[in-house]
């Protein structure tokens, strides 16, 4: 989802993943992909404006580095000892790059952008597995491999309506 939103907002993307999602992350619009498996994707000679992290594995201390002043570092997870909400408020404050820490909170506008992404086909869900619903115990065992690529379903049988 990161990877199509930035390209519709009109960002030049660089992907990040393994050498079995390169082409997943290709037909989702990212400009470049690297192959962290093959070549390091935090080097000396590129700088960005902002660093997403949407897996929570490296850090803003790792990434500091390769941002360009006034960048961003975003983190959907929390971090050790929750140093990313503490990241957060300390570099609003110091130093020209922040770490932005995303909150969901509902607003019907974003709903309704996002479901015109999803109608227009902007926007394209990548399933990963689907399962039964008797089988949640195996899907988040799944989950917790973190191997997933994209989404995991769970499908919830309502039965047969009542005659």
């Amino acid at each position: 989802a990161a990877v199509q939103l930035a390209k519709h907002l009109g960002a030049t993307v660089t992907a990040v993943c393994n050498t079995e999602n390169v082409d997943v992350v290709k037909s989702l619009g990212a400009d470049a992909v690297i192959d962290y498996t093959r070549e390091p994707f935090l080097s000396d000679d590129e700088r960005y404006d902002v660093i997403f992290d949407a897996v929570g594995k490296i850090s803003f201390g790792r990434c500091k580095a390769s941002l360009k002043p006034g960048g961003f570092y975003v983190d959907t997870d929390l971090g050790y000892f929750w140093q990313v909400p503490a990241l957060a408020v300390w570099t609003r404050f110091f130093g020209n790059k922040r770490v932005l820490l995303p909150i969901p909170r509902y607003r019907k506008e974003l709903v309704l952008f996002a479901r015109d992404l999803f109608e227009s086909g902007t926007y394209r869900a990548v399933v990963d597995r689907t399962y039964r619903l008797d089988d949640v115990v195996e899907a988040t065992r799944y989950v917790e491999t973190e191997q997933k690529t994209g989404n995991v379903v769970l499908l919830v049988d309502h039965g047969e309506p009542p005659q």
